[in-house]
């Protein structure tokens, strides 16, 4: 069972919460146990879990990866400019693995699944994989 999804990102760099559009797919597909694969379709953008109960934590992470990979640095070599975005979705991650138990994702009490962008806005794609136990 897959599925790829779309968004429309709005910022530059951002952390968008996908963790209730997984769940409504898992629950229609009416997967009780088993493992879900998300991965980002793209170079300059990322899938990662973290807290989703403090935006300040968003904030914070998108403003040290920053401190790390600047937009702009003098010897960057890529022409189309944007080799910070590759650094940070390469640090980030582009796919995560997940645990199905009882319907829903199996996470912490503070954890949710991000789509991060990194060189946006853009149109973006990511797909899920959802394999039942």
């Amino acid at each position: 069972m897959q599925k790829i999804f779309t968004l429309t990102t709005h910022r530059h760099t951002d952390m968008i919460d996908i963790t209730t559009e997984l769940e409504q797919w898992i629950h229609e597909l009416k997967v009780t146990n088993g493992i879900m694969v998300v991965s980002s379709l793209h170079t300059t953008a990322g899938i990662t879990v973290n807290e989703n109960a403090d935006p300040d934590v968003k904030t914070d992470m998108l403003m040290r990866l920053e401190e790390i990979y600047p937009w702009k640095h003098a010897e960057d070599r890529h022409m189309e400019g944007n080799t910070a975005a590759h650094l940070k979705t390469s640090t980030v991650g582009h796919a995560q693995t997940l645990i199905i138990q009882n319907g829903k994702l199996v996470l912490g009490t503070w954890q949710g699944v991000y789509f991060c962008e990194f060189d946006g806005p853009r149109k973006r794609k990511f797909h899920a994989m959802v394999i039942p136990e």
